[in-house]
């Protein structure tokens, strides 16, 4: 097992250096000047220009450029803004936000999903085997964009108005705790919450004709016996494997939800250093996001073990 982890964190490496090299590429490839950007409707001072661009090496190649970055990074210094602030400084301040917003999705993708779709497959054929179909097959039409504002007008405003129930917030207020994550969170992972219902279906439907379930049946086991611990266990492991790569997802795919909710996470930041053409915070932020995926991705195949005894990492 420790061979196994050592070498999967040394196979990280190469990936973790191509992720950045691809995303600073496209970034170099931007047009437009970021000085100019950041100088926004008005024109930037040449003199000043001049002296950005050689601080932040924006007029050397581009595999200099990359270099002197990467040469921070692996010191654990992801560099500086345009305007002279740590991008480390940055994201620690989104951060926090972010990983509050993907936790509470992640539970309610988790719990609800898989919920949905045991009762499903013990139900296959009736009404709500049919119930949960239907419902998640709307779900995954329906953009998350219009999810969010038909969310936040019916539970944020509707109910406040019509009925006096004051519990979900329109706006993200710091001060509202975890209540104030609730409606983002569901709103960020209902897509997600509904491709789990329909693969937790399918699993365990698929697992429920293994020839060992039949075999547990026939000594006698009872029902839940059976499903708990023979059926549901081996149902979960692409259920897992799917949960593990979606959580760096829903970290990363959180911009439309934190601008609809007004949360000042990860997904604000990105945006608006896309617009003002910040590579180094563009960098900085894919680079944390793809170490999560490295982290959650290895999680998930210890976790294989756990879940299936046959499964042996040598």
């Amino acid at each position: 097992m420790g061979r196994y982890v050592i070498r999967r964190l040394i196979q990280a490496i190469p990936v973790l250096i191509g992720a950045t090299f691809l995303i600073y590429w496209l970034v170099f490839s931007l047009p437009g000047d970021p000085v100019q950007a950041l100088a926004g409707e008005k024109r930037a001072d040449p003199v000043v220009a001049e002296i950005i661009r050689n601080k932040y090496h924006l007029n050397d190649p581009f595999l200099v450029q990359y270099w002197e970055y990467m040469k921070g990074v692996f010191q654990g210094d992801f560099g500086e803004s345009l305007t002279g602030r740590a991008v480390s400084d940055m994201i620690s301040d989104a951060f926090p936000y972010t990983v509050n917003l993907a936790l509470v999705a992640f539970v309610f993708e988790a719990v609800i999903g898989v919920l949905a779709g045991v009762m499903a497959a013990l139900r296959k054929g009736k009404f709500l085997d049919q119930l949960v179909l239907i419902s998640t097959l709307l779900v995954i039409s329906i953009p998350v964009f219009v999810t969010g504002f038909v969310l936040q007008l019916l539970l944020g405003v509707k109910l406040k108005n019509d009925y006096g129930f004051d519990f979900f917030t329109v706006s993200f207020n710091e001060d509202d705790g975890l209540r104030g994550y609730l409606l983002p969170a569901f709103v960020l992972a209902s897509m997600s919450l509904a491709y789990v219902a329909r693969l937790t279906r399918t699993s365990l439907m698929e697992t429920m004709r293994a020839d060992y379930v039949r075999t547990a049946v026939a000594k006698g086991l009872k029902r839940r016996r059976v499903i708990g611990r023979h059926a549901l266990r081996n149902a979960l492991i692409p259920i897992v494997t799917f949960l593990g790569a979606d959580l760096g997802g829903l970290m990363g795919g959180a911009v439309i939800t934190e601008k609809i909710f007004n949360i000042h996470g990860i997904g604000g930041l990105l945006a608006q250093s896309v617009y003002q053409k910040q590579g180094t915070i563009i960098v900085g932020v894919v680079t944390l996001l793809v170490l999560i995926y490295l982290v959650t991705t290895l999680l998930v195949d210890l976790l294989y073990a756990v879940l299936d005894p046959r499964i042996r990492y040598e």
